[in-house]
């Protein structure tokens, strides 16, 4: 099986003119080795956030979030839709979240001095399951707290059309640093594709992650992903999409959260109309009578350019064939 070591997962751009690391073809499984989104640099709680001992954090923007690609897919031209094909997410045995002065809404707190007035990393422990493997592990937020490691890709996506964006801060309907916790094993992650071979990247796997990603950081771990690509030839999708077994999300990062919230719920009303046979009416009736309609926010933290990561999902049981 081919595969990307993580010593080549250093890039920290989605940049069309990159030489791919990998060529597959479609339905070909590979896998990919992460780095932690500090490229390594957290691995004791004395190892704090302060960005002048930390790698990179000279530039601007800082070299973080580092990830692998891009990987070519053999037939994939623009106007297609490539379908990402998530099969399993190996963890590391920790993850880390850093907080400290300047860092996320709290970064300049009165109300609580110690958020604002020192650098606090924690680091989580991950403990076997069952099967003897991190597959089913547990995370050990503190001896009295803990729970299911539930790994999800937080940063993917392919080269943009014409910009070339930082897996730091950049976003957009190609994907990038979106922090979906719907980007999991066993999910599919609809992408449009500007270029030949689409050129996709991947990194900045969470182990897991609360809903905004409230201080800007999540349990952020190193991985194996494993994964497969589809291709829909000759149509392109509008905006980012993940099928779940048993639901449709769509995707859509904006600032404000309003703009979010609004533009993937027609996102949805759109998949619904075109794929499943809804009448406008219809599905803009559902998405507000539905009680089984939800609305994700998935990052709305402070950092760098970021927008506010907004998601629609509808059950597949409300569907209908075309």
């Amino acid at each position: 099986m081919q595969k990307i070591p993580r010593e080549l997962a250093r890039k920290y751009a989605f940049d069309w003119e990159d030489e791919p690391l990998l060529r597959v073809q479609p339905g070909e499984a590979f896998e990919i080795e992460t780095w932690d989104a500090s490229t390594g640099y957290f691995k004791t709680p004395q190892d704090k956030a302060i960005p002048g001992l930390r790698p990179g954090f000279d530039r601007t923007p800082p070299q973080a979030n580092p990830i692998a690609g891009p990987v070519w897919v053999e037939g994939a031209e623009r106007g297609d839709t490539l379908v990402v094909c998530l099969e399993e997410i190996l963890v590391d045995d920790y993850s880390w979240i850093a907080i400290g002065p300047r860092r996320g809404p709290l970064g300049e707190s009165t109300r609580w001095p110690e958020l604002s007035g020192e650098y606090t990393t924690k680091i989580l422990k991950h403990t076997p399951g069952p099967s003897g493997t991190l597959r089913d592990g547990t995370m050990h937020f503190s001896e009295r707290i803990s729970w299911p490691i539930t790994p999800f890709v937080g940063t993917l996506g392919v080269a943009p059309d014409r910009e070339v964006a930082t897996s730091l801060d950049g976003q957009g309907e190609w994907g990038g640093n979106l922090d979906i916790r719907d980007a999991a094993p066993g999910n599919r992650i609809y992408l449009p594709v500007y270029h030949p071979g689409a050129r996709f990247y991947l990194g900045d796997v969470h182990a897991s992650q609360g809903d905004t990603e409230f201080t800007g950081t999540a349990a952020e771990t190193q991985s194996c992903v494993r994964l497969h690509f589809e291709l829909i030839k000759g149509r392109r999708t509008t905006a980012m999409r993940i099928e779940k077994p048993d639901s449709l999300i769509t995707i859509h990062a904006s600032r404000p959260l309003e703009v979010a919230v609004e533009t993937a719920t027609i996102q949805l009303m759109d998949w619904l109309i075109t794929d499943y046979g809804f009448t406008p009416t219809d599905a803009y009736c559902l998405v507000s009578t539905c009680p089984d309609f939800r609305i994700h926010v998935y990052q709305m933290c402070k950092i760098g350019k970021l927008s506010y990561v907004a998601g629609a999902e509808i059950p597949k049981r409300y569907l209908r064939a075309k």
